[in-house]
């Protein structure tokens, strides 16, 4: 049943960014607020893009309650962690990492999957539940194609963001 779920809101996702002419800005916004309002264990869902330059990312879009960390140092706290090795990194229980930054005392896991361009790690999704070790597989393989197809979608326009 939840494995549909993903392939139900993976099809949605990508046949109205194929169907509209939205931004790049736009259309991650939109996959924010669908993927938030799709399953109950995502309650923030974000986009941080690289500014390799200054090694920092920066928080474009997301659904969910504000945050504070609008930028975040390449090496610190998950994102940032995630921006240094380019491997998804799925924490079941942010009490037990050290290198945690903490967006909402709500948060117990998070997962954060990168996204690439040619082959250069350019920004990730973030995703923050208030449940304790709630991804799965199944997570990580939707978001894994949500990043490539945003990829497809949007090419040059992401390296402007």
């Amino acid at each position: 049943m939840k494995r549909e779920r993903f392939s139900e809101v993976f099809s949605e996702i990508s046949n109205h960014l194929k169907s509209t002419d939205l931004d790049v800005v736009e259309g991650l916004n939109y996959i924010c607020t669908v993927l938030r309002e799709s399953f109950d264990h995502y309650d923030w869902v974000g986009f941080y893009f690289a500014d390799l330059a200054r090694k920092k990312l920066h928080l474009k879009a997301f659904s969910g309650n504000p945050v504070e960390h609008q930028e975040i140092p390449f090496g610190k706290g998950i994102c940032g962690q995630v921006a240094v090795t380019h491997q998804n990194f799925v924490v079941p229980d942010v009490k037990a990492q050290d290198n945690y930054l903490a967006c909402s005392i709500d948060v117990k896991s998070e997962i954060v999957i990168p996204l690439f361009l040619e082959n250069n790690n350019i920004g990730q999704i973030d995703i923050d539940s208030h449940k304790i070790n709630p991804f799965s597989d199944q997570d990580e393989k939707l978001l894994e194609a949500i990043c490539t197809l945003i990829s497809k979608t949007y090419s040059t326009s992401l390296l402007q963001l």
